[in-house]
């Protein structure tokens, strides 16, 4: 058995975890209603945790019991005989009523907020499983069959996710033995199904420039993308005829605000290393803290180890990668996924390229926490904002990829929206995350207004007016 953390490096846990998952909530009354809500609903789930295990409390079950809380909202102060009793009493697992709140707003906006929220609940669980530093195959089922209630319901109403859900059986703690080892290393031998199906065969390499050159706007990182397209070219043309070659990292930092197409361009240079032989497959495996960091000691490792092994033959993307140093604790478990990351990036030189990504600010501190970080990542992509002209170009293109067009006052509307939504930006400016979520909006009215028609015609049905671009006063709160 693992020792068990402190009652206050657990609440911290608790707490950084539901944070960070509820700066991702984009519509403020439904972050106002997880806040409110987020808390009782995860110690009822605690209550379930521990009487899966057996149902014997002790004082340490008590501590971590009332450090469920996050700051701001009220914290709990149960007695040792109330918590007992409230664990032997556990009714069973309840949905709670902002996660139905989330699918409907999922389901309007194409969101995935509550699969999310499946992966966070998750991890919770399994940080309350560890109380007495151990995860019993109980505690796990338990876990799962929660995760599995949610999930259903997300399925039921054909919300689509982004990532694989976290399975809980991969943190049972064997006794006796290393909790869950590591995923080995491949070894060389005939190729899977899977490994067929992954290593597709190299694109042109001149498709996937003009696909590169097809991006709005970005000049500066497409220039600097073809620049290292260039140093690989060459330098693998210098080792044909015997000359020496420097040593270089090609680990990249792509360094901007939230929709500026940092995901996008990571996704073409998976393709383009695989094209020209820097990579053996090329595929892209995208991940934040939360797909790297477990709730406990010693799992992080684990689940770190699985993540770089989807990766290995591609390029492993980690969006926000400064979550993984930001915290004050030296204990944080981030810093242990950072040392995992380091080794596998010296292990595997050939055949695995990271590309860390977040706010520029912020990325400069990540890679100036770890020294290790600073030697492996010395290239850097630098992503500016949208400006309104190239905001409308990408609602453009959007239109046109879905069939859809723009009355003409529909199209002076939103050139001046948009040059608006840029001029007056802040801190919780989208970019093209902005664009899509108006054009998807706009999509959704178009839907109700045509409904309404008796026998619309493909113009109609096709055109976006002034109307279904604006907003009303009473959308955002669903």
């Amino acid at each position: 058995m693992k020792e068990a953390m402190t009652t206050q490096a657990m609440h911290k846990q608790y707490s950084d975890g539901v944070t960070a998952f509820r700066q991702h909530i984009a519509n403020p009354a439904m972050r106002q209603m997880f806040n409110a809500g987020a808390d009782e609903f995860l110690r009822q789930c605690a209550l379930g945790v521990w009487q899966a295990d057996g149902g014997a409390v002790t004082p340490q079950h008590v501590e971590w019991y009332n450090a469920i809380y996050c700051k701001g909202n009220p914290v709990p102060s149960a007695l040792f005989w109330e918590l007992s009793t409230a664990v032997a009493e556990y009714p069973g697992f309840q949905a709670p009523a902002f996660f139905r709140k989330m699918m409907d707003y999922d389901k309007a906006y194409h969101q995935t907020t509550a699969r999310r929220f499946v992966d966070l609940m998750t991890l919770m669980l399994l940080l309350f499983a560890a109380v007495d530093g151990a995860v019993s195959d109980r505690e796990a089922g338990f876990v799962n069959a929660c995760a599995d209630a949610l999930t259903a319901l997300c399925d039921s109403d054909g919300l689509a996710g982004d990532r694989p859900r976290t399975d809980a059986g991969d943190f049972v703690t064997r006794r006796g033995s290393n909790p869950s080892p590591a995923p080995a290393a491949a070894k060389p031998g005939p190729e899977t199904a899977s490994e067929k199906e992954t290593a597709q065969p190299p694109e042109k390499l001149e498709d996937l420039l003009a696909e590169l050159d097809s991006l709005c706007g970005l000049e500066k990182v497409k220039r600097d993308v073809k620049s290292l397209i260039n140093l690989v070219k060459v330098r693998k043309l210098r080792e044909a005829q015997g000359l020496p070659v420097p040593p270089m990292s090609l680990h990249l930092v792509f360094m901007g605000n939230p929709g500026t197409g940092k995901t996008t361009v990571a996704r073409l240079l998976a393709r383009i290393y695989h094209t020209i032989g820097v990579l053996p497959k090329g595929q892209l495996v995208e991940v934040d803290r939360s797909g790297l960091v477990a709730g406990f000691v010693g799992q992080t490792a684990i689940k770190t180890s699985e993540v770089i092994q989807k990766a290995l033959g591609g390029v492993l993307f980690i969006d926000e990668a400064y979550a993984l140093s930001s915290h004050d604790n030296a204990n944080d478990f981030g810093r242990e996924a950072i040392e995992t990351l380091l080794k596998a990036m010296e292990d595997h030189r050939s055949d695995l390229i990271v590309i860390v990504a977040g706010y520029t600010a912020l990325m400069g501190d990540f890679i100036h926490a770890n020294p290790g970080l600073e030697s492996r990542f010395n290239k850097y992509f630098y992503f500016d904002d949208y400006n309104g002209e190239q905001l409308f170009s990408i609602f453009q293109s959007m239109c046109e990829k879905n069939g859809y067009t723009l009355s003409n006052d529909g199209s002076k509307y939103c050139k001046s929206y948009l040059n608006s939504l840029y001029e007056e930006r802040d801190e919780n400016f989208g970019n093209a995350r902005d664009v899509r979520n108006l054009f998807e909006r706009a999509v959704a009215r178009q839907a109700d207004r045509v409904a309404g028609l008796e026998s619309p015609t493909r113009e109609q049905l096709m055109e976006l007016t002034t109307a279904d671009l604006k907003e009303s006063e009473t959308e955002g709160n669903p």
